[in-house]
């Protein structure tokens, strides 16, 4: 490790780009700079879970993410009503996001996703689920609850059927 600090100096004087500077000055984000993320911090509290959020048959514990990151992102924890009302629940839609990710934390969910499929996803599984990709939940379990990370914290969520 040592040789290649000594490298880069030796480089850097001689008057070329080491290739490690070479790598921090193409990973700088062009455009207009972003506001300074706060930190922030979230403990599970049993009423933090409220419903009125995106879908009805669900309560969420918002992180507290969009605010620290002036709307960046979004973080929450759903946890799912039982029971499962496929009149409610089965309803295809897409979200216009650029990034979300989904984690189960509890219990299980089976989601059929356009050109994947159904799928039923376990405690322990995540997936991506790509910009504006068509799909439904079709079940769930009385204990489910999952993580959803989310680009940007606001965004259009399209119903296709009803």
């Amino acid at each position: 490790m040592a040789s290649v600090n000594r490298k880069t100096r030796t480089a850097t004087r001689s008057g070329r780009q080491s290739s490690s500077a070479k790598r921090r000055a193409t990973s700088k984000r062009a455009g207009p700079p972003r506001r300074r993320q706060a930190f922030i911090h979230s403990h599970y509290r049993e009423e933090d879970f409220a419903s009125g959020g995106l879908r009805r048959y669900a309560k969420y514990r918002d992180l507290g993410i969009s605010k620290a990151t002036h709307g960046l992102a979004r973080a929450h924890v759903i946890r799912f009503v039982p029971p499962f009302r496929p009149e409610e629940v089965s309803i295809r839609h897409y979200h216009d996001v650029d990034f979300q990710m989904v984690y189960v934390l509890k219990g299980w969910i089976k989601t059929e996703l356009e050109g994947q499929g159904a799928i039923t996803m376990r405690a322990g599984s995540s997936w991506i689920q790509p910009p504006r990709i068509k799909h439904s939940v079709l079940g769930y379990s009385d204990d489910c609850e999952v993580l959803e990370v989310i680009l940007p914290a606001d965004f259009e969520t399209v119903m296709l059927d009803k």
